[in-house]
């Protein structure tokens, strides 16, 4: 495996700020800069909440661990120690850049999270099937026992979000528009007139649906362990939150249940299943004094040795 190294380095974000400058973007999507932020929350997360060591995650997170045996370790928050970039992985099929990862020398990669930030061309989203269960199949041949997650967010683009008085005047803008641009905005809406999302958005939903829910290593390996799934708010009331109506409550795709997911499977693989190996491979709980825990706008739970 090899990293790539040139990148700005990984920063603190939480859920609020990371869909917020998802929500916000205005650049060019083919920069990033529209879901790094979602990668660096993802692997500041797996620190904080799933007590993996920041030294094992790619990007690195920026925090330092002060060990301190037979008691908790310390956590500290240090941006000088955040590194980007994506880590290169060995597929059975092809090497693939891989958003975040956690590895451990001598066992290889454990868990990683491929995330995607689509913000519009919604008709077209049943065209990344093929690419999605490619990635998870192609890795899952190397690493039959890797915990892949995949997390996705949409924006929720609304009719009235083209500065227009009401919605039938831009039907109307949108009808009088040259047949390239008509087709380009119609297509960048997310959701309906009454509030629901678009029907290519619930059939990529549905899709996804059938590929997530793999337990064990000898299960199918086109499945991912987990995948969350959601829609961001780009209207003034609700601004850069999720869409609480879609995915529905009793959908696996919420990402209320992304991150507890990730961390059942693997406990159960890398601790549970290998109890010779648990010494290296149990996640860690930090001191709950720890300074690295009281960060600005920390909006999901931490662990610690409480």
């Amino acid at each position: 495996m090899s990293t790539k190294s040139k990148a700005k380095p990984c920063e603190w974000r939480s859920q609020a700020t990371a869909l917020a400058e998802f929500a916000e973007f205005a650049g060019k999507t083919e920069s990033a800069g529209q879901i790094k932020p979602l990668h660096w929350y993802v692997a500041c997360r797996l620190v904080l909440e799933g007590g993996f060591h920041p030294d094992d995650i790619m990007p690195r997170p920026p925090f330092r661990v002060e060990e301190r045996p037979g008691r908790a370790p310390v956590l500290h928050f240090d941006p000088a120690l955040g590194r980007g970039g994506e880590r290169t992985v060995l597929g059975g099929l092809k090497t693939k850049q891989v958003d975040v990862v956690v590895t451990r020398n001598g066992l290889g990669p454990m868990l990683a999270v491929s995330c995607k930030g689509v913000t519009k061309a919604f008709r077209n989203l049943t065209n990344r099937m093929e690419e999605t269960i490619g990635e998870c199949t192609n890795l899952h041949i190397t690493y039959p026992a890797l915990v892949l997650g995949y997390l996705v967010v949409l924006r929720a683009n609304r009719l009235a979000e083209m500065a227009l008085d009401d919605a039938a005047e831009a039907v109307e803008a949108l009808e009088d528009a040259a047949e390239g641009t008509k087709t380009l905005a119609a297509n960048d809406i997310a959701m309906t007139e009454g509030g629901e999302p678009i029907a290519g958005i619930v059939r990529f939903h549905n899709a996804l649906r059938e590929l997530v829910g793999r337990r064990g290593i000898r299960n199918d390996v086109s499945r991912y362990e987990a995948i969350g799934f959601g829609l961001v708010e780009v209207e003034a009331e609700g601004r850069s939150s999720l869409l609480s109506s879609f995915p529905m409550e009793d959908s696996p795709l919420r990402l209320s249940g992304f991150f507890d997911t990730l961390y059942a499977r693997y406990d159960e693989r890398f601790v549970v299943s290998a109890p010779d190996l648990a010494k290296m491979t149990r996640r860690l709980e930090w001191d709950p004094a720890s300074p690295g825990l009281a960060l600005e706008g920390l909006d999901f739970p931490v662990r610690t040795s409480d």
